[in-house]
């Protein structure tokens, strides 16, 4: 009998994750409709329509506007569309930021230990000290509000918790018989941590990464929301929840409902996948499905 490589296993797995499934299949319906947002949305995010704003009813006192208008007339629907392209955009690349700094942070601590190992988990410790939320927004105040800085500031406040989970990783693979021997024949530590620890933590930051996500999607919506993140006239949802605070009292239910719904479903979708993953890839924590 021929042996499954563990890559086909543990997508053998996640096939057979269910939840897995449904969490994958929410996040390819957002990355289409982001990629194709242009084709999709039936106006533009940004044109104003103000002769029919906001009159009572679902339509919103227009046919044409599906899921209604905002304050200023502007489509809803195109807006939460072209939304989901900026909110998966800041998602990810504020994970690769936190990914590429955590990672990092953690191996060379975990691999070299002593003090180097104790000035980065001091630093560490000191982010931790600060909730996430507000050591963004301290970030965001000293480099300045926008989208970018926004998604600079997620990533650093991401980077400690992968940091911390990188550590340990490392300190379990530092202590196996391979790596023994790959110090044993002359490999430098820059090559050794590459080459041998690298690929053996992959998985666990390919899991964290992913469950990361749809919590960098959330802070990425609470600083729109607090005016720090996309500024008007972009279309984010945090920025569009924060822009319909006033309709909630004036019976203009949809302005905040439907990018509220679209928030929740991609921060859902990823922490599905990210479980499932987790459920497929570490041998221990696989159930019978």
């Amino acid at each position: 009998m021929i042996q499954e490589s563990p890559f086909k296993e543990s997508l053998r797995y996640l096939r057979k994750n269910k939840s897995a499934m449904i969490g994958l299949g929410i996040i390819i319906f957002f990355v289409i409709i982001a990629i194709f947002a242009q084709f999709i949305a039936p106006h533009s995010p940004i044109d104003q329509n103000l002769k029919n704003n906001l009159k009572p009813g679902f339509w919103a006192g227009i046919k044409i506007n599906f899921l209604g208008t905002d304050e200023f007339g502007r489509d809803l629907l195109s807006r939460i569309i072209y939304g989901a392209r900026v909110s998966l955009t800041v998602g990810l690349i504020a994970v690769l930021i936190g990914v590429l700094l955590g990672a990092s942070g953690g191996i060379v601590a975990g691999f070299l230990g002593g003090k180097i190992d104790n000035l980065i988990m001091r630093i560490v410790d000191i982010m931790f000290s600060l909730p996430s939320i507000l050591l963004a927004i301290v970030i965001v105040a000293v480099m300045g509000r926008g989208l970018s800085k926004a998604m600079i500031a997620i990533g650093i406040t991401y980077s400690p918790q992968i940091a911390r989970i990188m550590r340990s990783e490392t300190i379990l693979v530092r202590n196996t018989e391979y790596m023994e021997a790959a110090r044993a024949i002359g490999n430098s530590n820059f090559r050794t941590m590459l080459i041998h620890v690298l690929p053996n933590v992959t998985s666990t930051i390919i899991v964290y990464g992913t469950l990361s996500i749809g919590s960098a999607i959330l802070d990425a919506a609470a600083l729109g929301f607090l005016g720090l993140g996309a500024q008007p006239p972009t279309a984010e949802w945090g920025a569009m929840l924060a822009s319909s605070i006033h309709s909630i009292t004036g019976g203009y239910w949809w302005v905040e409902t439907f990018p509220g719904i679209a928030i929740v479903l991609s921060v859902l979708g990823f922490n599905l996948l990210g479980d499932g993953l987790r459920d497929a890839i570490d041998p221990r924590l696989r159930r019978k499905l």
